[in-house]
């Protein structure tokens, strides 16, 4: 085994098709808490992101937009019954 290999991170070209899937299935999270929109505009941007050049910027890009989408749905949930908060009807 090449040492220089082993000491070497993982290239962006190898860590956004991951990345991808990770925001996609938190995605999937925000949509099933009733935030569509808000699925969709995530979803828009990490598209623009994972089409283009797959280098270090896009993969800060895709790392930033995960945390985002995180905070996102973690603000969203209730923490005492993990279901999505939903405000009473404006009359």
């Amino acid at each position: 085994m090449d040492p220089k290999s082993a000491a070497d991170p993982k290239s962006a070209a190898e860590e956004l098709p991951a990345l991808y899937r990770a925001l996609l299935d938190r995605i999937a999270q925000i949509d099933a808490a009733g935030q569509r929109s808000v699925g969709y505009g995530i979803r828009a941007e990490a598209t623009r992101i994972y089409s283009r050049a797959w280098d270090d910027r896009a993969r800060r890009g895709l790392e930033e937009l995960l945390r985002q989408a995180a905070d996102k749905e973690a603000v969203r949930r209730d923490p005492v019954r993990g279901t999505s908060r939903r405000s009473a009807p404006v009359a």
